[in-house]
């Protein structure tokens, strides 16, 4: 058995899909959130999984820094040159820029950064999300 917490962290984010057939393939934002679940089969000295806020000053401020309010692209994108030329802050992904990259992304950075992480969701709109786990 198994505990489970999730901290829910909100950024806001460029992009585009290159080859998507529809409104994707131009340059849009979306005001993501992304629910970081932590999990453990025991609880700490506390009596938590993890405190919340650690999650936040983890992972949270990996995504401020890295990702807030940035132009994300992926690096076949012609735009890239044309917008670091400009001065834009943008991120360049290995991979075109969807919701599911982007979930994985943010899944791999926790655990680099030692966290216990099992799941990561990444809402792009009210409607929308895709999930990466373990």
């Amino acid at each position: 058995m198994n505990y489970s917490v999730i901290r829910e962290i909100h950024f806001s984010y460029g992009h585009r899909l290159l080859n998507h057939p529809g409104k994707c393939a131009r340059l849009h934002g979306h005001n993501g959130r992304v629910q970081i679940e932590i999990s453990s089969s025991e609880l700490n000295e506390q009596k938590m999984v993890m405190d919340f806020y650690e999650i936040k000053k983890v992972i949270g401020n990996w995504i401020d820094e890295t990702l807030d309010h940035k132009m994300i692209l992926g690096k076949a994108d012609p735009l890239v040159k044309i917008l670091k030329q400009a001065g834009e802050p943008i991120v360049v992904s290995a991979e075109n820029p969807t919701a599911e990259v982007l979930a994985k992304w943010i899944f791999e950075e926790a655990r680099k950064k030692g966290l216990p992480i099992t799941k990561v969701t990444l809402w792009e709109t009210e409607n929308s999300a895709a999930t990466y786990s373990a």
